[in-house]
Parts: C-alpha cells; structure tokens; sequence
C-alpha cells in the first residue's frame, strides 16, 4: 500500500469514527459495537506506518 493510500484509508476511517461516536452520544445504538475499537486499532496502525 502505498503511502497515498494509507492517508485516504486514514481519513476514511477517522470520518466513519466520528460517525459512528456521533451517533452514540445522540443516543443511537450501532450494530456493532466492537467497531469503535477496531476503527482506533486501524487509524492507530496506519499512523504508525505513516509516520505520523
């Protein structure tokens, strides 16, 4: 993957991130809770093969 991909995958998945805590905080329930975490674990490691 090369390093463009990486930061449009990264900023994919900080959007779904925030999509997906705004609809908890407004009260909503996700089908999958365990997503949250995995999105971080993702935008976590993307980071770190960025160097960011």
């Amino acid at each position: 993957m090369s390093k463009e991909e990486m930061e449009k995958k990264l900023k994919e998945l900080e959007i779904e991130l925030l999509k997906l805590r705004t609809l908890v905080r407004s009260g909503g329930a996700i089908k999958n809770p365990g997503r949250i975490r995995q999105i971080r674990r993702d935008i976590a490691r993307l980071k770190m093969l960025c160097g960011k």
